[in-house]
């Protein structure tokens, strides 16, 4: 009985040292992922240098699901540009183009309005209420590239969370039943 008793063991202790070592690669692939992004954060001065286009607004420039890339440079922002902004009481950021841009001469700050060029006016019935304008603080990054359609797979999981269940089941199977 001796030797099975070893066995046993031997196998419980392997079994813990892949289950420990899965574990261990896990954090590190999680850890990466946030170094990688807040090196980002870092490069491009934007507090969200990826986001993703929600809605039809931007058509034909952006389509719903596009993935858009931001900088955030001290450049001053002018009409014509394309930026992400957070609206006071709103959690989603919004993308739309800069139409009007007025300095405030005694002071130096900018303000911006915006509108979605799909949209059929501009954005102040987006904005927190009896806001005008947008203030620098206001806009996260300006768009300096893109990729098409990537973004999909960020809006169905969000608009149909049991997908992203299943996946994420699927995929914790996966990492139990992989062997080394």
């Amino acid at each position: 009985m001796g030797w099975i008793g070893e066995s046993v063991d031997s196998i419980k202790s392997l079994q813990i040292r892949q289950v420990l070592t899965q574990a261990v690669s896990l954090g590190m692939i999680v850890t990466s992922a946030l170094i990688i992004w807040k090196a980002l954060m870092c490069i491009t001065g934007s507090e969200s240098p990826v986001v993703v286009v929600l809605s039809g607004s931007m058509e034909p420039g952006f389509k719903r699901g596009d993935i858009l890339f931001l900088h955030m440079s001290k450049d001053p922002i002018r009409a014509g540009e394309i930026v992400v902004f957070n609206v006071d009481g709103r959690e989603i950021p919004i993308v739309h183009r800069v139409i009007k841009v007025h300095e405030r001469e005694d002071t130096g700050e900018v303000d911006v309005l915006t509108k979605g060029d799909n949209n059929y006016g501009d954005d102040r019935l987006l904005y927190a209420h009896g806001q005008l304008w947008l203030q620098r603080h206001h806009i996260m990054g300006r768009a300096v590239g893109f990729l098409p359609y990537v973004g999909w797979v960020t809006i169905i999981m969000t608009e149909k969370p049991i997908i992203k269940y299943i996946l994420i089941g699927a995929l914790g199977l996966l990492v139990i039943t992989s062997k080394d």
